[in-house]
């Protein structure tokens, strides 16, 4: 029998506390992203097989956008609203019914010129081959030729193949006559062959309506919808804005109100401007081509109209047919020309100059993300969907910037960038891609002094650097990697120009916040000219030493004499050999994040030791959002420091400050002391 273990006892393996486990148990995977994907495959899903109804409500949805200034505008004139919306869907149905029946009887007139224009292309043809082009083209065919025979001329086969001789037919039987049946007088004629004829009823008068009406049946019933559609939509705006606005979220009404009239009434701009861009477009194209003389322009200029609203394709489309219309009417090739050097111009003229002008620089969507949507739409309705794909996506995004559950699609197809200047700054420093943050900075640079730029971008960035350090997340590979490529931007930058000290900075044209100019580098006291007049002295981070340099540079830029002094210089062990040389003011840098170290306390006080009567400038650049108490404690003698700044730009002031009040006290330190004397002096 096996032993008991007391009540209360515990089995021995239990005196021994279990080993903590050094990995985590795997978790179970979540079905938080399964829901979205879930969701959007439905939703596509239900897109594609309801097409049929989905296609005229979104016509109707974008021609509501469209029409609604014009029901604004009725309703001021003291409309009711139901007349407002009537006059308005009147007016659309009757412009759009006028262009159905022009392009109707413009495509019947032009189809009964086809043969003649089929008899131009045919003489147009036989010129081309009996001109130089067409021996080229018929010797690049023979090359073509050769190339798929393996290299044999042809007919050489036959040549060598003995000669055949023809296969005699076969003789045709003469056709026997029929035996005669049994009991059957052969001599006696038989009886005649019935012809049989098969006739068709002739279809009643309704069966006659539906085989001429069942072509436009399907677009009859599609007008239909959308003109129901767009009539309720306008009739109840504001309900649907409201249930709108119950999706979004109900939490802050002034906010979301605020927001979904916003984007209803910058896609109402949008398209309203569109639609009339377009429109002039065609116009001219109409009015060009008659003077040209190229056969029915009204429904040219329709056609480009609308193809204007097609992505990438649509201009391409607008002009091949007309050109090849123009090619078949002219037995030369000028008019062809002319139609061609009228698109090359109206084209590029109405989409980089007037679109810019009137309604930005583009729809808002990146130029993947016109593609993507161009193809997704395409698929999804066919050539309606190839319509309708920028429309209905700038409805997507412009909802996606006001609306927080849908910022995502802002994020996807907006043309703003993903990431901030500081983010893309951290992320390109973190790779140790030195090219590209040099690139980086030359585009901010563009609209940006290279103070501001190391203010607000460069120190933000490595705001960022710290605190993953601080966290432990990054590794002395990474650190060393952003070392390197801080060291190499800013000896990159050390031959630029300093915009805020000149015009451009003046006037403040720069989008970066001008960093203070200071005194001109003439006026300068000949004392703070001299090489490190002011000494960089860097914290131990391994930031530091890169924003000591920054500082060092901007001063320099200033034409103040400055020297970078890293932390090792400055230690317990070797500040009894530091030579402060020609020193106006000490500035100590570092990238703090939790006030003020020791470390830096104990550098200040050993600098004052050193240096008797020189100030030293404490500069904790991060000491900020939440540690201005620490600062305001320190500036009241909790450091040895004269004074404490937060950032570069507080850093520059400081400096200039000081440099000011040399300037103040003794005006023949500066340009008048330094002024040659007379030669007989």
């Amino acid at each position: 029998m096996g032993t008991r273990t007391p009540v209360g006892a515990q089995p021995e393996h239990a005196l021994v506390p279990p080993r903590p486990a050094r990995v985590t148990a795997a978790e179970t995977p979540r079905t938080t992203l399964a829901s979205p994907i879930l969701v959007g495959a439905t939703i596509v899903a239900v897109l594609y097989f309801g097409r049929e109804i989905f296609i005229p409500i979104a016509i109707a949805l974008l021609l509501s956008f469209v029409l609604t200034p014009l029901v604004n505008r009725l309703r001021r004139l003291r409309l009711p609203r139901l007349m407002a919306v009537g006059v308005s869907v009147l007016l659309t149905l009757g412009i759009v019914g006028a262009m159905a029946t022009l392009i109707g009887i413009q495509a019947a007139d032009l189809a009964g010129d086809i043969p003649r224009y089929r008899a131009t292309i045919e003489r147009k043809i036989e010129g081309l081959r009996a001109s130089p082009v067409g021996h080229v083209t018929d010797y690049i065919a023979n090359i073509g030729r050769a190339l798929h025979n393996g290299g044999k001329e042809p007919g050489q086969d036959q040549a060598k193949e003995p000669a055949k001789e023809p296969a005699k037919e076969p003789q045709q039987a003469a056709p026997q006559a029929p035996e005669a049946a049994p009991g059957l007088d052969p001599a006696r004629p038989g009886p005649k062959p019935v012809l049989v004829e098969v006739s068709s009823t002739q279809p009643g008068p309704l069966e006659t309506l539906g085989t001429l009406l069942s072509p436009v049946l399907q677009p009859l019933a599609t007008v239909g919808i959308v003109f129901v559609v767009l009539l309720f939509v306008l009739m109840q705006r504001e309900d649907l804005r409201d249930r709108m606005i119950r999706l979004a979220g109900s939490s802050d009404l002034h906010r979301t109100t605020g927001a979904i009239d916003d984007a209803a009434g910058r896609l109402s701009r949008y398209f309203v401007v569109q639609l009339a861009l377009n429109t002039a477009f065609g116009v001219v194209i109409g009015i060009g081509l008659y003077f040209i003389g190229v056969p029915n322009p009204v429904l040219w200029a329709i056609f480009a109209a609308l193809m204007r609203f097609v992505p990438y394709l649509g201009a391409f489309l607008s002009a091949l047919l007309p050109i090849t219309l123009a090619a078949a009417v002219d037995p030369g090739w000028n008019m062809m020309i002319a139609v061609a050097i009228l698109f090359l111009i109206l084209e590029p003229l109405t989409g980089q100059v007037f679109e810019p002008i009137f309604y930005g620089q583009s729809t808002g969507l990146s130029p993947f993300a016109v593609l993507v949507s161009a193809l997704f739409w395409t698929w999804l309705w066919g050539p309606v969907g190839l319509l309708l794909s920028t429309p209905l996506t700038v409805c997507l995004v412009v909802l996606g910037r006001h609306v927080e559950h849908l910022e995502f699609l802002d994020v996807l197809f907006g043309d703003r960038p993903a990431l901030t200047p500081v983010q893309n700054f951290y992320q390109r420093i973190l790779a140790g891609d030195s090219e590209e943050v040099l690139g980086h900075a030359e585009l901010i640079l563009q609209q940006c002094s290279l103070s501001s730029y190391y203010d607000e971008v460069v120190l933000k960035a490595l705001e960022l650097a710290a605190r993953d350090a601080a966290r432990g997340v990054l590794t002395a590979q990474q650190k060393g990697a952003m070392r390197t490529a801080l060291g190499e931007l800013i000896a990159d930058l050390s031959d630029r120009s300093d915009a805020s000290t000149e015009a451009a900075g003046e006037n403040g044209d720069n989008a970066c916040s001008p960093m203070p100019i200071g005194p001109a580098p003439d006026a300068l006291p000949q004392a703070w000219t001299r090489q490190g007049a002011v000494l960089c002295i860097s914290g131990r981070g391994f930031l530091d030493e890169a924003a000591a340099m920054i500082l060092a540079q901007i001063l320099e830029k200033r034409g103040i004499g400055v020297r970078t002094v890293p932390f090792s210089d400055a230690s317990t062990a070797r500040i009894g050999r530091f030579e402060p040389g020609p020193a106006r003011m000490a500035c100590v840098v570092s990238l703090a994040l939790n006030g003020e170290p020791t470390h830096l306390r104990r550098l200040v006080r050993r600098l004052q030791d050193r240096m008797p009567g020189v100030p030293v400038l404490l500069g904790l650049w991060l000491a900020q959002n939440g540690q201005s108490d620490k600062v305001a404690r320190a500036k009241d003698g909790a450091t040895a420091a004269t004074d404490q700044v937060a950032s570069l730009r507080e850093a520059i002031e400081a400096v200039l400050a000081a440099v000011q009040a040399d300037i103040a006290a003794v005006p023949e330190t500066g340009a008048a002391a330094r002024r040659p004397e007379p030669a007989d002096a």
